[in-house]
This record gives C-alpha cells, sequence and structure tokens, in this order.
C-alpha cells in the first residue's frame, strides 16, 4: 500500500481514521510470541487484532494505519489491503527491537492529516466504550484497580486532564489509569508532530508518546476530555497473567460487531475481492469465534 495523507474536509465529521500501533515483540508473552505478534495471540480463540478490527468496523472507520515490527508478515498476512470495511496502510519500524512507542508514533508523522484514533495493540475493551471517543482531543481513562500499572492522568476543574504521571508516582484517588487510547484533533497533531521530531531529532527514540502528552499538557498547549471506560470492560495485555485475567473479562462480555447497512450491503463484495483473501479463515465478519492463527515464520 503506497503511503499518502489524507485530510477531512468538514471540520465536525466523526473520526474514520484510526493509528494502531503494533510493532512490539512482546517478550512478556514468550513463547506464543515467538513466532506471531501480540496482536494475534487469541483471546478466548479471537485474536486481539480480530477484536480491535471488530470495533473499529463497528463504528464506521474507513482507514487504519499500522505500524508493524516485530512478525510483521503474519499482520500483513492475517489483514491484507482491506479489512472490516477499512483500507489498511502499513509502516514498518526498522528499529522495533530497541525503540518504543513513541518512535512507532514518529515514524507516521508524514501520513495523517485528519483527525485520528490512536491506540495500543495489546488491548481488549467493549467497544460500546468507543463511541464516546469519536471526536477529537480524548483520552480513554479508567477508574485504578490493582491489577493497572503505568501511566496515571489527574483531572482538573475544568473537567479536563491536568497532568500525566509516570508509574513510579504515587498514587491517590485522584488519579486515574490511561486506557492508551487517545484522540486527536488535526491541530493536537501539528503539536505533537512537532515534539515528536525534537526528541527522535534527540535520540530518544527509548521514550513513550505520554512524556510528549505530558510535557504539552503542562504546558497549557494540549487539552484532552476525558471519556471514562468501566474498569471491567477492558484490559491491557502485557504477560501471561493478564491473558488469563483478559480471557475471563471477554468471556463474560464479548459482543460480536454491529453491522452498519453499508457494511452488511458490502459484505459479499469484500469477502470476495482479492484485498480481502488474507482473512480466509479469520474473517472480521465473522460473527462465531474465528481459529487461532498459526505461527507464521517470515
Amino acid at each position: 500500500m503506497e503511503h499518502k495523507s489524507v485530510g477531512l474536509g468538514r471540520k465536525n465529521e466523526p473520526i474514520s481514521t484510526a493509528l494502531l500501533l503494533a510493532a512490539g515483540t512482546g517478550s512478556r508473552l514468550a513463547p506464543l510470541t515467538d513466532g506471531m505478534p501480540k496482536c494475534l495471540v487469541p483471546v478466548n480463540e479471537i485474536s486481539i487484532l480480530k477484536r480491535l478490527v471488530d470495533s473499529l468496523q463497528e463504528h464506521n472507520f474507513k482507514r487504519l494505519v499500522i505500524v508493524v515490527g516485530h512478525q510483521a508478515g503474519c499482520i500483513r498476512k492475517f489483514l491484507g489491503a482491506f479489512a472490516g470495511g477499512m483500507e489498511i496502510v502499513y509502516v514498518t519500524s526498522p528499529l522495533y527491537k530497541t525503540t518504543n512507542n513513541i518512535y512507532s508514533l514518529w515514524l507516521t508523522r508524514k501520513l495523517i492529516d485528519e483527525p485520528f484514533l490512536l491506540l495500543e495493540s495489546d488491548l481488549v475493551f467493549d467497544s460500546e466504550m468507543l463511541k464516546d471517543m469519536l471526536v477529537p482531543d480524548r483520552i480513554a481513562v479508567a477508574k485504578l484497580n490493582s491489577w493497572m500499572d503505568g501511566t496515571t492522568v489527574t483531572i482538573n476543574k475544568q473537567q479536563k486532564i491536568g497532568a500525566f504521571y509516570g508509574s513510579d508516582h504515587k498514587r491517590d484517588g485522584q488519579h486515574y489509569k490511561t486506557v492508551n487510547i487517545y484522540s486527536l484533533s488535526r491541530q493536537s497533531w501539528d503539536l505533537v508532530r512537532e515534539r515528536l521530531e525534537r526528541r527522535i531529532a534527540a535520540d530518544k527514540k527509548s521514550g513513550y508518546y505520554e512524556t510528549v502528552f505530558a510535557d504539552l499538557v503542562n504546558e497549557g498547549c494540549l487539552s484532552f476530555s476525558p471519556v471514562f471506560f468501566d474498569p471491567k470492560r477492558w484490559y491491557e495485555i502485557d504477560n501471561h497473567a493478564d491473558l488469563r485475567a483478559a480471557e475471563r473479562m471477554c468471556a463474560r462480555s464479548y459482543r460480536p460487531p454491529v453491522l452498519g447497512a453499508g457494511h452488511l450491503a458490502d459484505k459479499h463484495k469484500e469477502r470476495s475481492s482479492p484485498a480481502a483473501r488474507p482473512l480466509k479463515g479469520l474473517d472480521p465478519f465473522n460473527k462465531v469465534a474465528a481459529p487461532v492463527p498459526a505461527p507464521l515464520n517470515t
């Protein structure tokens, strides 16, 4: 797929582009991730990536930009050039073994000019909660639970994000966990891109994009409105214990995608098109649990 930028014409048009970061090695899920990327690890026989595609499809996304690295060929074979009603654009990270998400995000700086949804590829969640993220400059957050670690935020009196905090900061009842789903307007993305350029030019490729968000929020340049995710309806999968917990959660709450009229009309056309053939046996339209993808060597 040729890399190109696409702009939205109408200011208030709902977000229809998603950016998925999926380059990491997922080493804490080895040996499952020895021969496949983390996003293709099955959760109750349905891969994380299929669940994400289902959720984006349900909300009528049209374009998915995905940063790949570890076992990239598996993802390309799984999705092809078109999946779940979306054009798929691939970006390959050549340094995925030694860098973190700040570098993956920087790689997409010339490919997206429209408002978009940014999400990580190790998340499972009830897609219904995504609907309030479809306008720009939102951040998904959740009330802290014992299993959660990583970045937290506070919310100010204006009901905006007041500050970001690292995992080593003391937490209290005023802190909320970031779900690692954000929506960005064009204006916010322009600010973020400029800071990403500075970080990468300073050879800070092993950092995290949350530090860029934190600086911009602290300076009053970036404003995020919180969208509250139910802690019982989402999970971040980093290790085997997380995977088992996610399987228990999904056994209770997974809902098949709800297809709109447009998707139903195009269903047969997409299934029979050459671009859709890599999804054979792993069809995102299939409401029955898909088979576990076999490890593919690239």
